[in-house]
């Protein structure tokens, strides 16, 4: 028979598994390259990388500091670099 303390730790595991799923399921317009990155299972530093050499397609925007601008994927690029991969090296 099951303690009310089991009974409480299951609830609390199942509460994570759906916060969990919830989170996975929410789509944005844009996703900053920290969620990006978890996304993709990537290093943020990696993903950044790829969106100033081109390999992402994302936009600067405001983020709030000041002057700083951040990156900005769309859901459309971030579903296009997970069915294709990324985009070749731009030269020149």
């Amino acid at each position: 028979m099951l303690t009310i303390e089991d009974l409480a730790q299951r609830l609390e595991r199942i509460e994570a598994a759906l916060s969990s799923l919830v989170e996975r399921q929410t789509v944005k317009d844009w996703y900053s390259t920290e969620e990006a990155a978890h996304s993709l299972g990537l290093a943020e530093f990696t993903v950044r990388n790829y969106c100033r050499l081109g390999r992402i397609n994302a936009q600067k925007r405001r983020s709030g500091r000041g002057s700083f601008c951040s990156w900005a994927i769309s859901h459309d690029e971030l579903q296009r670099v997970r069915r294709e991969g990324l985009l070749p090296i731009r030269t020149g």
